[in-house]
C-alpha cells in the first residue's frame, strides 16, 4: 500500500515539472521501478504512458486557453508526431535502443551548454529567420524525428521538443511549452495505444496515477502561465541536467539491464 501511495505521489510531482518542461517520467518511472520491481519493466512503461497522456492533454488544453497558438503548423505537426510515435512503439517490439541510450547523453550535454551560453535565449518571442515554407519543414521534421524518438526510447521528449521550438522557430518557453504540450500529448497517445494493444499496461495503476498527474498538470501549467518563460527557462536547465545525470548513469555506468 505505502509504494502504491508513493507512486501516486510521484505521479504527482511529474505532472507539475511535465507541465511545465517535460521530463515527468524522470519522477514516475523510478519510482514504478522501485515500488515494483517484480513487475515487467515493458508494463512499467506502458502504465507510465497512460498516466502521462492525461496529464499533458490536460496541460495542452489549459495552455491553449491562454497562450496563443500557431495551429497553422502545429496541427499537421502533431498528426506527423502521432503517426511517428506509433511506427517507433512499433519498432520497439524489434530493435532495442541501446545506441540511443549511448547517443542520449551528448545530445543532452549540448542542449544545455547552448542554453547556458545563451542568457536570454528563450525569454522573449523573436523573429524566426526562416521562411513560411522553411518554418513548416522544421516543424515536421521535427515532429517526424523527436515523435518517432517518443514511442521507441522516450526520455527528455518534451525538453527536446521545447528546445527545437525555441532555437529555430523563435518561441519564447512559454509558447515552446505550450506547443510542446500538444505535440507531446499526440505522442503519449500514439505509444499507449500502440503498447495498450499489446497487452503492456496495467491500467488500473495507470488510471490511478492519470488522476494525480493531472492534479500536478493543472499545477505545473497555472505556475509557467503566471511566472511565464523566465521560470520556465529555470525550470528546463534543472529538468535537462537532471536528464544528462541520469541518462549518463544508465548508458555508461548502471547494470546492463536497467531501464
Amino acid at each position: 500500500m505505502l509504494d502504491y501511495a508513493l507512486v501516486i505521489l510521484a505521479a504527482f510531482g511529474a505532472g507539475v515539472v511535465d507541465a511545465m518542461v517535460g521530463g515527468g517520467g524522470l519522477v514516475t518511472v523510478p519510482a514504478l521501478l522501485t515500488g515494483y520491481p517484480h513487475t515487467s519493466p515493458v508494463l512499467l512503461l506502458g502504465t507510465n504512458k497512460c498516466s502521462s497522456v492525461f496529464g499533458t492533454s490536460v496541460a495542452a488544453w489549459r495552455y491553449s486557453r491562454y497562450v496563443r497558438l500557431e495551429w497553422a503548423w502545429l496541427l499537421p505537426a502533431t498528426m506527423v508526431a502521432f503517426c511517428a510515435a506509433c511506427l517507433g512503439a512499433w519498432t520497439l517490439t524489434w530493435l532495442a535502443p541501446d545506441f540511443l541510450r549511448k547517443l542520449l547523453p551528448a545530445v543532452l550535454l549540448l542542449v544545455l551548454i547552448y542554453t547556458l551560453n545563451a542568457p536570454q535565449f528563450g525569454l522573449a518571442q523573436m523573429i524566426s529567420p526562416y521562411s513560411s515554407r522553411q518554418r513548416w519543414m522544421i516543424a515536421l521534421g521535427m515532429a517526424t524525428a523527436i515523435g518517432w524518438y517518443d514511442g521507441f526510447f522516450g526520455p527528455g521528449t518534451g525538453s527536446f521538443f521545447i528546445f527545437i521550438l525555441v532555437r529555430y522557430l523563435g518561441q519564447d518557453f512559454l509558447h515552446a511549452s505550450a506547443s510542446a504540450k500538444v505535440l507531446n500529448a499526440a505522442t503519449n497517445l500514439a505509444t499507449l495505444l500502440v503498447l495498450g494493444l499489446s497487452g503492456a499496461v496495467w491500467w488500473q495503476l495507470g488510471l490511478a496515477m492519470a488522476v494525480a498527474n493531472v492534479c500536478g498538470s493543472l499545477l505545473g501549467s497555472a505556475l509557467a502561465l503566471r511566472h511565464g518563460s523566465a521560470l520556465v527557462r529555470k525550470v528546463f536547465i534543472f529538468v535537462v541536467s537532471l536528464l544528462l545525470l541520469k541518462a549518463a548513469w544508465q548508458a555508461y555506468l548502471a547494470p546492463v539491464n536497467a531501464i
